[in-house]
């Protein structure tokens, strides 16, 4: 069995254009914990602000991507790609046009093998033996001038382009590049953490690898993480969702 938690903070904002699945139930609840069992997918969807109905689009995504069961590895890519076809359609349909939200997703198939499924900036991480490490891959201006070596790791974190991101679901424009990443079984102590860009921006990972080394239940490490990025200054809603395998 594995152990899933969400948490969604609103912050100082009057909206939560975040979305978070747990449970095979799309939530926008403060907390919710369960407990399930292989095959399941866990996700964090951030509404792009800039555009119309972003809480819209990432509840329809993730309400869509819980909709898919058993998959091969090989259709994730693809069924994500349906997904953001028939955000676009929904949003055409009921004058959002152009409504747009990331994806990120931890999927754990029947064998227990995990996988990291992401769209935008919303990001997937692995707390692994005291270390925590970044599995997704930012589709953002800032990391592209990163990895083409303009800016240094400090520029990127202060960067002022650092809310623009590549195409991601909804976008009417361009389609979006889904990645996806094997992580592998996950460890008894593994702890897997999916995050949007309100807690990501304002906690360092040596704030992360702290508060989930804490010897407390995971729902309060969690709490404590979006806290932070509140108390760091964080103006946009803040979501993340952790899971574990409970032997």
């Amino acid at each position: 069995m594995y152990y899933c938690c969400g948490i969604t903070d609103t912050g100082i904002g009057k909206l939560n254009e975040d979305s978070y699945l747990v449970g095979g139930q799309v939530r926008r609840e403060e907390m919710t914990e369960c407990e399930v069992s292989a095959p399941f997918t866990a996700a964090v969807a951030d509404g792009v602000g800039g555009e119309d109905a972003g809480e819209v689009a990432s509840h329809l995504a993730l309400q869509l991507l819980s909709g898919v069961r058993h998959i091969k590895r090989i259709n994730i890519i693809n069924r994500i790609m349906e997904i953001h076809r028939k955000v676009c359609e929904y949003g055409i349909k009921h004058d959002h046009p152009n409504m747009q939200t990331t994806l990120c997703a931890l999927w754990v198939d029947e064998h227990d093998n995990a996988y990291a499924v992401n769209v935008g900036d919303s990001r997937l991480y692995l707390y692994h033996e005291g270390g925590i490490k970044q599995i997704s891959t930012d589709q953002s201006l800032v990391q592209m001038l990163y990895d083409q070596g303009r800016i240094t790791d400090v520029e990127r974190a202060k960067h002022t382009g650092r809310n623009i991101i590549m195409p991601v679901i909804g976008n009417l424009q361009t389609d979006p590049d889904p990645v996806l990443t094997d992580i592998g079984v996950l460890g008894s102590s593994d702890v897997v953490l999916i995050c949007s860009d309100g807690l990501s921006d304002y906690v360092t990972r040596g704030e992360m690898e702290e508060v989930l080394s804490w010897p407390m239940h995971l729902s309060k490490r969690l709490r404590r993480l979006a806290d932070l990025a509140l108390e760091h200054g964080s103006t946009d809603n803040v979501t993340a969702v952790g899971v574990y395998y409970r032997r």
